[in-house]
């Protein structure tokens, strides 16, 4: 039976959070959830996830600070991650564009479509293993 996958999704919406993490194990993931970018960090220290899934505008540290400190640490540099923001689609050009990081291996936006989530997801998935 193979290893369940650990995703760790992170949002400072309850609800949205609440979803994610409903729908992930419905098809069968593992979850851990942070609120906000400085949990989030913790998280990953504690125990580094298969994926992330990261909102971009929190409280205490942004999504894109956060990104940034894994893309930059060689421990969690190899970790999938998936964006999911509300916010516009010139946002995806602006953190693909960054030369201090690379680009995110995922970006959807709010409202997701949930096919192409959970198809991302699995793709990132496998192709991480």
């Amino acid at each position: 039976m193979p290893v369940q996958k650990t995703i760790l999704v992170i949002d400072d919406e309850p609800d949205t959070l609440t979803y994610f993490t409903s729908l992930l194990e419905d098809n069968g993931y593992a979850t851990v959830s942070a609120k906000n970018g400085e949990e989030a960090l913790n998280c990953v220290k504690v125990a580094a996830p298969d994926l992330i899934t990261l909102d971009i505008t929190m409280p205490e540290m942004s999504g894109v600070k956060f990104y940034r400190t894994v893309r930059e640490d060689v421990r969690w540099k190899h970790i999938p991650v998936v964006i999911i923001t509300g916010v516009s689609e010139n946002f995806k050009d602006f953190i693909s564009s960054r030369r201090q990081v690379p680009p995110p291996d995922g970006f959807i936006s709010k409202p997701i479509d949930r096919e192409q989530f959970l198809e991302l997801v699995a793709k990132l998935l496998y192709a991480a293993s």
